[in-house]
This record gives C-alpha cells, structure tokens and sequence, in this order.
C-alpha cells in the first residue's frame, strides 16, 4: 500500500508549527523522524492527515544541563542520545536504551519526542522516562506546560498531550554520585519489541521501577518499589505480580510475559548490586 496524505508543510519554527496545526481542522499531524508516522499511513492506519513536517526546527533538538536537570529536546535522535556524554553521565538508563531499539536504520532516523508522542506501551524510551520520573514539556496555542510523566501515558498510543500542541523536550533529575540504573529485557530476536522489559532506578530516596510490554502503558511498580526499599527482593517479585496485567498475543502468553518479568527483575536487582562494588 501507498501512504495517503491530505496534505504536507513544512514549520519554520514551533510558532509556524502551532498555527498549521490550528489550521487544519483537527487533521494535522506532527511529522518528526516518521519511523511510526509512516509505517502507519503505509498500511493506511492514519489517512487524509495534514503533516506538519518540524524536522528542521533546530530549538528542538540538543542535549543541555540545566540547573539541576537534563533536558533533550524532542527532535533528538536516537542515535544522539545513545552517543551524547551528558546522557551517559546524568542518564544512563538512556544510553542503555538506545541499544535495544530496533535497527540502526531507525535509530539513526527515529526521535526521543516521537517515541514518546507515539507511546507504544512496548517501546523502551517510554518506560525509561516512567522509571527516571520525567517531566515532558508541551506547547500549545496557550503556550507551553509541563506534564508528569505519571500523567502523561493514558492508553495505547494515547498521551495527554492535546490537540494542537506539540511535544518540544523531555527532562530528567541528573543522576546522583551513587544512583544506579539499569535496564533489562527479553526479545526474540534483536531489534524486536521487548516480550518483557524492566527499568530500574536506585536513589537514595528509594528505587523507581517501571515495565513495558507488560500492559497498555509502561508501568510503575510502586508495590514493588516498596518492598525493593525494604530489602525485600522476594516480596518484590510477588509484589510484582499483582501489578502488572500482560496480554497474550502470538507472541508470548500473558503467563510467560508475568514470569519473564520476574525474571527481569531478579537480574536488574542483581545488577545494581554488582554497581555497589
């Protein structure tokens, strides 16, 4: 099948971008790197969509330190994020990230923004950003907010971002001296979506865990936060269970993915554990 599009522009910057978007009755698109966007229109998923093409919006991309956080900007590559060294220093759960997503092709074309705009409840950024507690920042025609990342995963594919706005950055807490973070998963093949995948953060407030391919949206495990802050990993691998709720597909049953993710865990504990020494 051929894509099928009611129309193309190019912004020049996010205010050019807001008012195509204005403009097109409901029907505008966001077009960044166009590895979801156009594999969709190509199996006539999404048709007649006014794309808004924001490529070239230089103020949407880079990596910056600011005060004491790390924000990226939603038109950041893949590729960037897994070979950026504020990335590896302030978030390394990134870095791992980016070897796991599916093939260089689309590493070197896909965006941190689009990843998260598209919300694919079995992509590794989404989960990452659950587990390190972003913030993602939006513009709209009223101007810009800021959105938990708790808040912003609604459904599958579906984000509280609202129509007419635009997904401009994300930002992180930079990593403490000690934080560990590590992530683990399970495919088929590399390059495929995860059958199961674990997040996991270790502060000195206490861990953050989240999981994807697990449910219809990443999922913080905050049952088994507590219990992985008590000390108790097998408490925390029953915790688990109760807390996630996995498909069965063709695949993997939602049996396997439960035991896959138990699993996971086991071996992300021990793997922070192995960062102590």
């Amino acid at each position: 099948m051929k894509a099928s599009a009611g129309g193309y522009a190019r912004a020049q910057d996010v205010r050019h971008a807001l008012d195509l978007l204005a403009q097109s009755d409901g029907q505008g698109r966001i077009l960044a790197g166009g590895q979801s966007l156009v594999a969709a229109m190509n199996m006539r998923l999404s048709t007649g969509d006014m794309l808004v093409d924001i490529s070239r919006i230089a103020e949407l991309s880079g990596i910056t330190v600011a005060g004491d956080r790390l924000r990226i900007g939603a038109l950041t590559r893949h590729v960037e994020v897994g070979g950026d060294p504020l990335v590896a220093e302030h978030a390394p759960l990134l870095t791992q990230a980016v070897q796991f997503i599916a093939h260089a092709a689309i590493r070197n074309r896909g965006t941190i923004g689009g990843a998260l705009a598209h919300a694919d409840p079995a992509a590794e950024f989404p989960a990452c950003a659950l587990a390190l507690g972003a913030t993602i920042h939006v513009q709209g025609p009223d101007g810009s907010r800021d959105i938990a990342v708790e808040d912003f995963f609604e459904d599958v594919f579906t984000t509280a971002i609202e129509d007419g706005e635009i997904l401009t950055a994300l930002s992180v807490p930079l990593a403490e001296p000690t934080e560990a973070q590590v992530l683990e998963e399970v495919a088929r093949r590399s390059g495929d979506y995860a059958l199961a995948g674990v997040c996991l953060v270790r502060r000195a407030s206490g861990h953050r865990l989240s999981l994807f391919s697990v449910g219809s949206v990443p999922v913080l495990a905050t049952a088994t936060m507590a219990a992985l802050d008590a000390g108790d990993l097998d408490g925390a691998v029953a915790a688990l269970a109760t807390e996630i709720d996995p498909p069965s597909d063709t695949q993997a049953s939602a049996a396997y993915r439960r035991h896959l993710a138990s699993v996971l865990l086991r071996r992300a504990v021990a793997r922070i554990g192995d960062q102590r020494t």
